[in-house]
């Protein structure tokens, strides 16, 4: 079979030589083929990241806009309750400034029967005073006790507002003569509760 003619050893060769050139062929086929495997699993994969990261961008979005609603929220449920508390506040603060107009009150009825009972004491001891020190004596007690008993019917007659108004000029005129009396007062309103209780 080597002894072929110069034509079919021409066919034999062409034959042997597409064969070798299929051959050759198919196996760059396949190598084309698995080269665009990669690229199309790379090209799968960057789609997809990109599909998550719209995803999470979304997503980002979406807290984002339920955050600023909840702040809204939390912020008019603040503005309330601050609102709630101004009143309750101005509340207090009206019942805390009738209660001290009514302690005021009564602390200046109180003052002005103590200075009017201590009034009466020192009239009352003026007689004694003269038998025992003399009647000059007895005469000062009973000026103090007059003083006394008309500081005590001012007292009764002037308003809350009044009285702090003229403690104030008072005060502000003579700062000293103010603690003196001051401790004075203070000192004998104090004996006069002890002794009642």
């Amino acid at each position: 079979m080597n002894k072929l003619t110069g034509k079919g050893r021409i066919m034999a060769e062409t034959s042997k030589t597409k064969t070798r050139k299929t051959a050759a062929k198919k196996p760059a086929a396949k190598k084309s083929t698995k080269a665009a495997a990669p690229q199309s699993h790379t090209a799968e994969a960057k789609s997809r990241f990109n599909a998550a990261l719209d995803e999470a961008k979304a997503g980002a979005a979406a807290l984002k806009a339920e955050a600023g609603e909840r702040a809204d929220v939390y912020r008019n449920q603040a503005r309330e309750k601050g609102t709630d508390l101004v009143a309750e506040a101005k509340n207090y603060g009206q019942e805390a400034k009738a209660k001290a107009g009514d302690l005021a009150v009564e602390g200046k009825a109180r003052a002005s029967d103590a200075l009017s009972s201590f009034g009466k004491i020192v009239a009352d001891a003026a007689p004694q005073i003269d038998e025992k020190v003399g009647e000059q004596y007895g005469d000062y007690a009973r000026k103090a006790s007059r003083s006394l008993q008309e500081a005590s019917a001012k007292l009764e007659s002037k308003s809350i507002d009044e009285i702090g108004d003229d403690a104030r000029e008072f005060v502000r005129k003579s700062p000293g003569t103010a603690l003196g009396i001051a401790a004075i007062a203070g000192f004998i309103i104090a004996r006069l509760f002890r002794g009642s209780k």
